[in-house]
């Protein structure tokens, strides 16, 4: 996504005239000439396997009703999705502070304002929805992580992975340690001065530490995806390094928490959680007991050892970076090496390329139509089937038109003000 000119922001296209191919219009920055567009487009179809898989915890069967192939897709989508997402919004911060160079100047502190903005937009966004939604919603959580990211966007691809690993590698103790010193008065007392939480529900200590996606342990992932912005994913050697590095990512975290803390250690609690906060009714995206939860005060140590969808424990950071690199990577090689595909994915890569519309969106029309969660009383396939199926039939059409989605379009003009820096 390698100029020594960085690229630059344009206008969308004229509403009757086709768009030209660009990056997903969540990052709003436009390839340069010289990027792979297919490096580009198999960024939006594993964004699209993200919003797709949340799909499938918020909409699909609970895992107590699937069994089969049915039963590993919503295993597989149990925390997995929501990390492939918040992988991918580390790439795309990489597209708006710089690729291959980092931006510096007036271009890095205007990249960087848009940044912060995006981040306010999405913290405002994410606290109103959680308002009915509850803490499930990760919008909000997402904001901070842009934030907390901008000290980080001009490092290089191998110190940003440096940075990873040891948030991987000390986080989940460090938030173990800090949820077991948090007694539901020490909380109360605290919630009760942050105006986030009097108006959601999910404050500041929910979006830092006790949520169901804290930053303390969720950074991981948004600075894996950073690193992996910076890479060139168009080089075959690239491409062959990481799906490496993601398969023994994968099978060495997943194999060392099995080995260490038995059969159930990859176990999904995903219909023992529940939402933290707000009236809404929706369940977790992974709806497992979160080692960094202050809901939780009796935890054992032994759950530093497992690595289930959303335990936030270091094995299942490391393995869960694993699957996310491996979905990007293989999303990357399927759209350069198979141009048939590609053709046939366009309407799949357009929900990727709105990402925040298609997943907006969702939560609304499950509202509108009173569409059942995944919950014990949902146990047909077919109203998540028509959420996808109706997700990428207006994401083919609105993208026939227009250069980003709705809600993209909005967070793209929100950031107009920082080209003012100086």
């Amino acid at each position: 996504m390698t100029q020594t000119q960085p690229p630059q922001e344009t206008s969308g296209p004229q509403e009757n005239s086709p768009p030209p191919p660009r990056t997903s219009p969540e990052s709003a920055v436009p390839a340069s000439p010289g990027v792979s567009t297919a490096r580009l487009v198999g960024v939006d179809l594993a964004r699209a396997l993200a919003v797709f898989g949340m799909y499938v915890v918020h909409i699909g069967p609970p895992l107590s009703a699937t069994d089969g192939v049915a039963g590993w897709i919503r295993y597989l989508a149990d925390g997995h999705s929501s990390v492939l997402f918040a992988t991918l919004a580390g790439f795309s911060l990489m597209l708006i502070a710089g690729r291959d160079e980092p931006r510096t100047g007036l271009a890095g502190r205007q990249a960087k304002a848009r940044i912060a903005i995006r981040a306010v937009v999405l913290l405002a966004l994410g606290t109103v929805m959680a308002m009915e939604y509850g803490g499930v919603i990760i919008l909000g959580f997402y904001g901070v992580y842009f934030l907390l990211a901008l000290p980080l966007v001009r490092l290089r691809a191998r110190t940003l992975a440096i940075v990873a690993a040891a948030f991987a590698l000390v986080s989940p103790q460090l938030a173990f340690a800090l949820t077991s010193l948090l007694t539901p008065s020490v909380q109360e007392s605290i919630n009760a001065y942050d105006p986030l939480y009097r108006l959601s529900e999910v404050g500041g200590l929910d979006l830092l530490l006790t949520g169901f996606y804290p930053a303390l342990t969720w950074m991981s992932f948004v600075i894996a995806g950073m690193a992996l912005g910076r890479l060139d994913l168009s080089s075959g050697t690239v491409r062959r390094r990481l799906a490496a590095l993601g398969a023994a990512l994968t099978v060495t975290a997943y194999g060392m928490s099995l080995l260490l803390a038995g059969k159930d250690a990859l176990r999904s609690m995903a219909e023992d959680g529940s939402s933290s906060g707000g009236s809404g009714s929706m369940p977790l995206d992974s709806g497992s007991v979160p080692l960094d939860s202050g809901s939780f005060p009796d935890r054992p140590a032994s759950m530093l050892l497992t690595a289930g969808p959303h335990s936030g424990t270091t094995f299942d950071i490391i393995g869960s970076v694993g699957v996310a690199i491996l979905v990007i990577v293989g999303a990357t090689v399927a759209m350069d090496r198979l141009p048939r595909l590609r053709r046939l994915a366009k309407p799949v890569i357009a929900v990727g390329a709105m990402s925040l519309t298609a997943y907006v969106g969702h939560f609304l029309a499950q509202s509108v139509l009173s569409v059942p969660a995944g919950t014990s009383t949902q146990q047909s396939w077919v109203p998540l089937l028509m959420f996808v199926l109706g997700a990428t039939l207006f994401a083919a059409i609105w993208s026939r038109f227009f250069r980003r989605g709705p809600l993209e379009y909005l967070l793209n003009a929100a950031t107009k003000p920082a080209k003012h820096i100086r």
